[in-house]
């Protein structure tokens, strides 16, 4: 039972990151370990009894704060509107050329959103065609601004059909990956979702969400243009246009532009992704997560001997 109170205090420590509270069946999910709910319930109850953890109604948190309860749920409902959008977004998107799958991301994937959230998509393209779909969508992305819907198209991560297990392998993408609600494209997510099997190490007790995908029903446009690059000129082009754009990103980062958040602006580029520079954000919440939780622990342990 030891073990399970560091694993139960570990859980809480991460999604406490993001001021957000867990239920008793969203803990369990989120386990390191195997773990009976009946454990969990028991365990849990003593922690609360010790005030190491807060229970408020239906949630768990490691803060006596209950306005981190109303907060919970007032993104939560704001999410159940703005997924509706996303699936909209993504039944557009989809129908660009190479496109193979689309899932929303971020904070919206885990049923919140706070009044400046985005929709981030998730985007798998066909193999060595990443970098033409990547530009022609953002050239469409180009337009949204005119109408001010541009944080609905928050296109933020490409992998192709030839890249389709995450390289960075840790906590963060663990969740990341196991809550992302795919729209379109059921077989290519089944076939993501089994090259990324190493998630298992960190969520065993987490299912993917396969059923929430729709298969591809491509349209002649889509199926003319695929065809008309499917050939060395197509090659040739993806990765000028790689070339040109991860050109374009170095010199942002080298400039030490931020973002409308204050990041750092900076994009890792590959032939077969395009992603957020992990050192930007990613490596960052890890350190924070170490090192809240072993200020956690510590606390927890020396309680416990006194």
């Amino acid at each position: 039972m030891h073990d399970l109170r560091r694993h139960i205090l570990s859980t809480i420590a991460y999604f406490d990151l993001f001021h957000y509270p867990l239920m008793m069946d969203e803990i369990h999910l989120y386990l390191p370990v195997k773990c009976d709910v009946t454990d969990l319930e028991y365990v849990l109850k003593y922690l609360v009894i010790d005030r190491v953890v807060y229970h408020f109604d239906k949630f768990y948190t490691l803060k006596n704060e209950y306005f981190l309860v109303e907060r919970r749920l007032q993104g939560n409902a704001r999410a159940a509107t703005m997924i509706g959008t996303a699936k909209k977004v993504s039944n557009l998107l989809v129908r660009f050329p190479f496109v193979k799958g689309i899932a929303i991301s971020g904070s919206l994937s885990k049923n919140f959103a706070d009044e400046d959230s985005d929709i981030d998509l998730f985007i798998i393209t066909t193999k060595n065609r990443l970098w033409v779909a990547r530009t022609l969508m953002h050239c469409f992305k180009k337009l949204t601004f005119l109408i001010k819907r541009e944080h609905y198209f928050c296109m933020n991560y490409y992998i192709d059909e030839e890249g389709l297990q995450i390289r960075e392998k840790n906590i963060y993408t663990a969740i990341e990956i196991a809550t992302l609600i795919p729209v379109n494209g059921d077989t290519t997510f089944e076939q993501f979702y089994a090259a990324n099997n190493w998630t298992w190490n960190y969520l065993p007790n987490k299912c993917m969400r396969l059923t929430t995908a729709k298969s591809l029903k491509p349209s002649w446009l889509k199926r003319a243009f695929e065809w008309l690059f499917n050939n060395h000129f197509g090659n040739a082009l993806d990765s000028l246009l790689m070339r040109i754009t991860a050109d374009r990103w170095d010199k942002k980062r080298q400039q030490k532009k931020l973002n409308i958040k204050g990041l750092i602006m900076g994009m890792d580029a590959g032939k077969h992704y395009a992603k957020p520079d992990p050192k930007n954000f990613q490596e960052k919440l890890i350190l924070r997560y170490q090192l809240k939780l072993s200020q956690i622990l510590e606390h927890w342990e020396g309680s416990a001997v006194n």
